[in-house]
């Protein structure tokens, strides 16, 4: 199977070639098509096996379709790290390089330093946190 072949938009596909895939891991493969029909899924894969863009790449793509005129936060995804937070959002942007959206990381623990940019990347409307 290829990527191209699970319905993402056109953004979402050249971000992921650009990203240097062409076929989907089993996870995404599996985990992809039922979350672009909206539907509620838990996947469970070793860590290296793609679990990041199973759930990011259906996520951009209905952040495309649905649009955000009000400039609001669309989605929130929580994880038990900052380094994790940092390694989704680098994915993120990255699978979101070709598509209007943005991202902000949001997390406690540092120096304090960070705080204003966090603040400022939720207050200027970022689509995902």
């Amino acid at each position: 199977m290829l990527f191209s072949e699970l319905g993402l938009s056109e953004p979402v596909l050249k971000a992921v070639e650009k990203c240097g895939y062409e076929h989907p891991t089993p996870i995404q493969e599996q985990a992809i098509p039922p979350a672009l029909e909206g539907r509620d899924l838990m996947g469970c894969a070793q860590t290296g096996t793609g679990k990041t863009a199973a759930y990011t790449l259906p996520l951009l793509n209905r952040l495309l379709i649905e649009g955000n005129e009000d400039n609001v936060i669309k989605s929130v995804i929580i994880v038990p790290t900052r380094e994790l937070a940092q390694q989704i959002d680098q994915q993120f942007q990255g699978f979101s390089y070709y598509a209007p959206l943005s991202t902000t990381v949001v997390y406690g623990g540092g120096d304090g330093k960070g705080w204003d940019i966090q603040k400022n990347g939720m207050l200027n409307g970022a689509d995902v946190v």
